[in-house]
């Protein structure tokens, strides 16, 4: 019996989204702009089709060969969801496209209501509250963290996605302190339609050596209607779900959770779980390194980097699959390092395959999710196109 991997190179989008403008990221390029500043060698995601998929999306190789035989499918995907986040584009390629649009935030200071700060310092028996603005994650921690380890107030702030971010020394303020004003701020912003309220422990002794610990968690909404992993679940399928899906899809149907951090211990607990899984079972793994410690700090050489880094890894997981065995490379969204500001940037994302499928252009990520969903005998999901099987002599 065969099995399904899907793994999610978390911001690695290729351009070309038809929308992008709308985002103020037209013309955004993760991975070929990265390509455009250094000769990236990524010799394993090109010859699953990496470069032709870039190439078919922004209407450019930017210097990445086309010409390397492609071992399995390619194509790339533009979402239908109105979003570039995170949630919203696993979400859709689990098969649930967002039919309504999610809160957020203005970029005046403050950026929350009133009356929401003044409900969680109450409720949390808070001194107050710190930042409340549109911040990057690691400078906000610099710039508040020791006025936070001084006062014992939180530090709150969000971005161009539907989310709050709240920081806290881990030692000073409390990791369950922490996690308990999360849920609390949780609660308060389920009717300002928020998508996740996340937590950003960090630890160190001043602003120049803080630094974010893996104990962050996310506390999102459940999705809108059943998603792949739902259905995989009330099948008595195994799921196995590595780094945050869990947060993603706010615990449902999302199996044995194994929370890592880093993409190389994301990789390692991956091939750890490989050859265990279930026939007819699924593995899911999202490697946020890309997007949390390159994308958002524009740092173009150190995405590379991580690009290069993973692809030395991919042979060690290519050589678990069984013959049968479906494994999808894609992504979530777009992270543009060379792009203006710290946000997501809105793009196509592509679709890299070990079988021979017909992918090409995909009008939605859900493509991705019903096509598992028919490789491992489920009923079909609420939305998506499967990929058809191409027969060859």
């Amino acid at each position: 019996m065969s099995r399904a991997f899907l793994f999610v190179m978390d911001s690695v989008g290729i351009g070309g989204a038809p929308d992008a403008a709308a985002f103020g990221d037209e013309g955004a390029c993760t991975v070929g702009h990265i390509s455009d500043h250094m000769k990236l060698h990524v010799p394993n995601l090109i010859a699953l089709g990496l470069a032709k998929a870039v190439n078919a999306a922004s209407g450019s190789a930017h210097g990445l060969d086309v010409n390397t035989p492609v071992q399995g499918s390619w194509g790339f995907a533009t979402e239908i969801s109105q979003g570039k986040d995170t949630i919203t584009g696993h979400w859709e390629m689990a098969g649930v496209p967002l039919q309504f649009a999610w809160g957020y935030f203005p970029h005046s200071i403050p950026a929350f209501p009133q009356s929401l700060m003044d409900e969680i310092i109450k409720r949390c028996n808070l001194p107050g509250l710190l930042a409340l603005c549109h911040a990057s994650g690691t400078e906000v921690i610099e710039d508040f963290g020791e006025e936070h380890v001084r006062s014992g107030k939180p530090i709150v702030y969000t971005s161009a996605d539907s989310v709050i971010q709240i920081a806290a020394h881990e030692e000073s303020f409390g990791l369950q302190r922490l996690y308990d004003v999360c849920k609390v701020t949780r609660d308060l912003t389920y009717d300002l339609n928020i998508g996740r309220v996340i937590a950003r422990p960090f630890i160190g002794t001043a602003a120049k050596n803080f630094t974010r610990t893996g104990n962050r968690k996310d506390y999102a909404v459940l999705p809108p209607l059943p998603t792949l992993l739902d259905i995989l679940n009330a099948n008595q399928r195994e799921v196995i779900s590595v780094g945050k899906i869990g947060d993603i899809f706010a615990h449902s149907g999302t199996g044995k959770e194994y929370k890592v951090s880093g993409n190389a211990a994301l990789m390692a607990e991956t091939l750890r779980h490989m050859d265990g899984l279930a026939d007819s079972g699924f593995l899911m793994t999202n490697f946020v390194e890309f997007d949390t410690e390159y994308g958002h700090r524009r740092d173009i050489l150190g995405y590379g980097r991580a690009l290069e880094r993973f692809d030395a890894m991919l042979p060690s997981a290519l050589a678990k699959l069984r013959p049968d065995d479906l494994l999808i490379i894609t992504a979530d969204h777009g992270n543009d390092p060379t792009w203006k500001g710290t946000d997501h940037t809105r793009e196509a994302i592509p679709i890299l395959c070990n079988q021979a499928l017909e992918i090409g252009k995909r009008n939605s990520f859900a493509d991705i999710g019903q096509s598992i969903a028919s490789h491992l005998g489920l009923p079909s999901l609420a939305a998506g196109v499967a990929f058809k099987p191409i027969y060859r002599d």
